[in-house]
This record gives structure tokens, C-alpha cells and sequence, in this order.
């Protein structure tokens, strides 16, 4: 059977920040997408994670595989820095995923963007956090509980434009039709609990809809951060030509 992906986004600069350092993307016919979340001073975020953006598709259109596209979007990052001291030391996260013929969503990580999936009403969290508390969590020094809570949860030891030398975490996962997986920066994760985005991520039928209402419920939760999500929903009967209506809002977004 061939699994095709039905995709909602949405994106939103929330009620706190002044602008949106989030990007996306989302490329149909490739079976791309991927979210990057910016930071690094007025103009630094967000010009990191559009330029990650821009990077990775571009690579993985002229070279495929994704780990390189992800180095090459490392890179193109350290360049852009390079050649303007007003963006040194800017850095992204960024989350990106493929869809490979065997109906294989192949997950390639670094920074505390997330992946999850959605399988028979229960989420699982694909991507690990390569943030500090993460670490002290992995150590037994905090519980998931604590680490929700924990000041330092923003502090993250891995991601784009901070070193030459990436390492970037694959994740393969076999889809079966009726899975739901989900992208999102950590502007949703940081103000949803985990057992909320489970109920909407259930309860909601279409995947522009529920995209949309888990950015709702951050900014109803205080949205003190940007806030994007990608929900992917796999198929195995939907023709390729036919796609779910999607609302376009944010300031870095792109769909191709």
C-alpha cells in the first residue's frame, strides 16, 4: 500500500514576542517538511531558522538524503553569521522529516523542535530534547514532571549555526495509514501538556484543524513564545491530487 500524507499547518507569533523566528516547510511533492525555531539577538533568530529553511530544501532537492540536507543547512547558517557580525552567534533548531516509498517517515533532529506520533489514540514522542534539562532527566536528577517546570528547559546543547562538526539524530518510523505525527516548535510543548495535545491531536478530525487549535490552546495557555505545528496524517487511499484545505498565517512559512 502507498502512504500519502494529508498536512496542516499553523503558525503564530503568540502573545508575548514582537515577531515570529519560527519557519517551516512543507513540500508535497518532495514529502518534506520540517520546523525550525530561531534564536540569537533582534534579527538573529529569525534569519537562522529562514535560512536553515531555505538550505535544507534546497540541498535535498538537488542532492537528496537528509542528513546532508541538514548539514547543509548547518552550514549555510554558520555561513550567514559569518558574513555579518550583527547575526553572530545566531542558531536554529530544526526538526525535518521525509517521506520515503515505503511509506517510511524518516526524522532527522537537532535542538528541542519535536516529533511525535499519534497511533491508535496514544502519543509517543519520536525526537529526544538536546536541551540541558533533557540531559538531567535522561540522569535521573529531574522527572518529566519537573523538567516541565524546570527555568532552564530553554537551554538547549545541540543545534544549527553552533558548530561546524553536527550531529544529527535520524529516526526512521514505519507509518501505517490512520497515524498522525506531529511537528512543532517548543512554543507549543513549553505551554501544552503532553495529555492535552494528545486529547486535541485525537479529537480533532482534519489536520489543518488541529494544527490550528494546538496553536490556540498555547496562546489560550499565555503563548509567551512563537508557536508552530505540523500535523501529518497518513493515508492509504487518498488520491495524490487531493489535499485538505489549509490556513496560511505566521511570518516564516513556506509551502512548495
Amino acid at each position: 500500500m502507498t502512504i500519502r500524507l494529508v498536512i496542516g499547518e499553523a503558525t503564530d507569533v503568540g502573545k508575548v514576542r514582537d515577531h515570529n523566528e519560527d519557519g517551516y516547510l512543507v513540500d508535497d511533492g518532495l514529502g518534506l517538511v520540517a520546523v525550525a525555531d530561531g534564536m540569537g539577538g533582534h534579527r538573529g533568530g529569525e534569519v537562522a531558522s529562514a535560512t536553515a529553511i531555505e538550505a535544507l530544501h534546497a540541498s535535498f532537492t538537488q542532492h537528496g538524503g537528509l542528513r546532508d540536507a541538514v548539514v547543509a543547512a548547518n552550514d549555510a547558517v554558520l555561513d550567514r553569521a559569518d558574513g555579518d557580525e550583527a547575526l553572530r552567534g545566531m542558531g536554529t533548531t530544526l526538526t525535518a522529516g521525509v517521506l520515503g516509498d515505503d511509506g517510511t517517515l524518516l526524522i532527522g533532529h537537532v535542538g528541542d523542535s519535536r516529533a511525535y506520533l499519534l497511533r491508535d489514540g496514544e502519543l509517543t514522542r519520536i525526537t529526544t530534547d538536546h536541551s540541558l534539562v533533557e540531559e538531567l532527566v535522561a540522569a535521573g536528577e529531574l522527572t518529566e514532571e519537573e523538567a516541565e517546570r524546570d527555568p532552564r528547559r530553554s537551554m538547549i546543547t545541540r543545534a544549527l549555526g553552533l558548530d561546524s562538526d553536527l550531529v544529527v539524530d535520524l529516526h526512521p518510523v514505519i507509518l501505517v495509514p490512520g497515524d498522525r505525527v506531529m511537528f512543532c516548535s517548543d512554543g507549543l510543548t513549553n505551554m501544552v501538556s503532553g495529555r492535552e495535545i494528545a486529547d486535541l491531536l485525537t479529537k480533532e478530525g482534519g489536520a489543518a484543524t488541529a494544527a490550528q487549535r494546538l496553536v490556540d490552546a498555547a496562546n489560550d495557555a499565555g503563548g509567551v513564545d512563537n508557536i508552530t505545528v505540523l500535523v501529518l496524517d497518513a493515508t492509504g487511499d487518498l488520491p495524490a491530487d487531493v489535499v485538505e484545505p489549509r490556513k496560511r498565517r505566521g511570518i516564516f512559512r513556506r509551502r512548495v
